[in-house]
């Protein structure tokens, strides 16, 4: 069982045609340029080897030669020869890099993540406080995602050169949001704040993303973009996340071993403060280290896949053998919700590392049997969700788990018909990868319904 990635592959050639076509796989999961500059050059890079095959070089040669003309392309140029170092591109095309840009962006990322640290903790200056002996301040709930997400906007509008009226168009959600759960009068306790709280992150992650393609969110490449980069972003947050758990118990047990206690300090300001400056800082990295964590992710999805079709497939077996349904409980449907969003996930995320010119192959079978398996997971806690409204009535809750199921539903389905579709060799994977990235304001959509709508309609409660 193979996983192909978006990386070319590294063996020879047999034609100039094949290495266009591996060059321009490479060029279209960046974000260096458009699609159209990026036919230009195409044209640009056929036309030099062409010139050169006709002074007598081979077709290898002078697809090489022509790739290392192109100036504009010179830095993926060398991103593509180091991850294929045994191939003439490192003799031909590898250069000192220049530090200055990527010292100025470690610079602004850190920066960002500082301020993100400081805001987070200036409630405090209005005696709004984090308290570990008591609940999280109503203030503290509604905003937490407002303390960090303009900050990660803020370094990819700076780091793709947003236009003016891009900017502008960028602050609008963020305004909006922090206007409206601010302004809104949630009662003490109320389920609509919990999750107007829960959605507003997923609504404002569609905004980030505006900022990572530069303002080109129609362009198909660059919403698939800024799906490998969450997916990438994800990994190295919890890697940050890991590790900040061991430091932070190593430093409770140092203290304790003096007599002091630091679990105040260390709940109070090192955990608020390091886990939203980890936000911009695991975007820098994701940025700064692409090709090394485009390394792990193909292994992270060949292990993970098959494991969730496992539990997947163990649980419908279960369920067939007992005759058991999903229990209507409201914590079990969670779960349930929380586990089909990770495996929509995993699915999402597999796609976007997948190269699209390969041929249909066992992992993409596998995928599919994923896919049916949540398919069926999600109809019958669909079916739970359903009963356990006819027998208590609609709330915030149930309604929310609702909607979220049937958006899911739909995602499930059509990813299964156009799998099927692929395998059977009647379709192409860019129709697969289109579905997805064209269903991504869909979620944004239902979280913004969430966060707006549900408040006034349950009567803040």
């Amino acid at each position: 069982m193979s996983q192909e990635t978006d990386r070319p592959k590294a063996g020879p050639r047999t034609s100039l045609e094949e290495g266009i076509a591996e060059w321009r796989s490479y060029l279209r999961r960046r974000q260096a340029i458009h699609s159209v500059d990026a036919d230009e050059l195409e044209d640009h890079l056929r036309s030099q080897a062409s010139a050169l095959v006709e002074k007598g070089l081979t077709e290898d040669e002078a697809f090489l030669i022509a790739v290392k003309r192109i100036g504009e392309l010179d830095l993926l140029s060398r991103e593509f020869a180091r991850e294929h170092s045994e191939r003439l591109w490192k003799r031909l095309v590898v250069a000192p890099d220049s530090g200055g840009l990527k010292g100025k962006e470690a610079r602004v990322a850190v920066a960002l993540a500082v301020a993100a640290a400081v805001a987070v903790k200036l409630p405090e200056l209005f005696g709004v406080r984090i308290d570990t002996h008591h609940e999280l301040p109503a203030f503290y709930l509604r905003n937490f995602s407002l303390f960090v997400l303009p900050f990660l906007a803020a370094f990819f509008a700076w780091k793709r050169s947003l236009a003016p009226a891009g900017r502008l168009w960028l602050a609008a959600p963020f305004v909006l949001a922090a206007a409206l759960i601010n302004l809104m009068p949630f009662s003490a306790h109320a389920h609509t704040l919990f999750l107007a709280a829960l959605h507003l992150p997923i609504a404002l992650w569609l905004a980030v993303g505006y900022a990572y393609v530069g303002g080109r969110w129609r362009d198909h490449d660059q919403r698939m973009n800024y799906v490998r980069f969450s997916g990438e972003w994800f990994i190295y947050y919890a890697l940050i996340a890991f590790g900040g758990g061991v430091l932070m118990m190593l430093t409770m047990f140092m203290f304790r071993a003096s007599g002091l206690d630091a679990e105040q300090l260390l709940a109070a300001w090192i955990l608020p403060c390091g886990a939203l400056g980890a936000v911009v800082i695991a975007a820098w990295l994701v940025e700064a280290k692409q090709s090394v964590i485009e390394n792990m992710a193909p292994a992270l999805t060949l292990l993970f896949t098959p494991l969730f079709t496992l539990v997947l497939l163990g649980f419908l077996a279960t369920m067939a053998w007992t005759g058991r349904g999903v229990s209507v409980e409201r914590e079990v449907l969670i779960g349930f919700d929380l586990l089909l969003v990770v495996v929509t996930g995993l699915v999402l995320y597999a796609i976007s590392a997948r190269d699209p010119q390969q041929p249909p192959g066992l992992f993409d079978a596998l995928q599919l049997l994923l896919v049916a398996s949540a398919l069926l997971v999600d109809g019958m806690a669909l079916w739970a969700v359903v009963a356990r409204i006819s027998e208590f009535g609609f709330s915030p809750n149930k309604l929310a788990a609702l909607g979220e199921n049937l958006i899911l539903l739909v995602n499930l389905g059509g990813s299964a018909v156009l799998y099927g579709r692929f395998l059977a060799r009647r379709a192409a994977f860019t129709q697969m990868e289109r579905w997805q990235t064209a269903y991504l304001p869909v979620y944004a959509l239902w979280a913004w319904v969430v966060v707006v709508v549900f408040p006034p309609l349950f009567g803040f409660r």
